[in-house]
């Protein structure tokens, strides 16, 4: 069966939440696993967008906390495939805080998300090819490699000697 090619603009996802007096913690400020749970959920939508199946969470790295988020803030979450591997995808994610009665608006949080796409068995399948579009999708798509063959050596899955697109980062060979 050949997959056809999707562009990020059809896995983009938006998500929205309102932080409630259970999401918080003694400061009144969102608690991070909260947070990094609709994180989770986002992502995989945009994911399963992009894949048309059911994908899972493999790894999750660079989560940036950047502002903290306040008790009655409305939560956005932007969540958008940046590269598609054999059998994986990475999902950016942008989190936006808004106060509504202020109008005040800061972004709060990114982070990359992977999954892996699986059929009924649970075994992993092939999914589509990504073709960016716009300038900035083509700097993440080409950024992704990098991104890709660290997540591999920090989880002890590549050697350093293997990642030619980090070592050209810091070696001239």
């Amino acid at each position: 069966m050949s997959l056809k090619s999707k562009n990020p603009s059809h896995s983009f996802t938006i998500m929205n939440e309102l932080v409630l007096p259970n999401d918080t913690n003694t400061l009144n400020n969102l608690m991070g696993g909260r947070l990094l749970h609709w994180m989770d959920i986002a992502a995989a939508i945009s994911a399963q967008k992009h894949c048309n199946r059911i994908v899972v969470t493999a790894s999750v790295d660079n989560v940036s906390f950047k502002q903290p988020i306040k008790l009655g803030d409305v939560i956005t979450i932007e969540a958008k495939v940046t590269r598609a591997f054999h059998t994986s995808v990475e999902v950016r994610l942008d989190v936006w805080a808004e106060n509504i009665p202020t109008g005040g608006r800061v972004k709060s949080n990114e982070a990359y998300y992977t999954f892996v796409a699986i059929d009924q068995g649970g075994r992993t399948i092939p999914v589509p090819e990504l073709v960016p579009e716009t300038t900035q999708e083509i700097e993440l798509f080409e950024g992704a490699l990098r991104r890709r063959q660290l997540r591999l050596i920090l989880a002890g899955k590549m050697n350093p000697n293997d990642a030619p697109e980090l070592r050209a980062l810091f070696f001239r060979d």
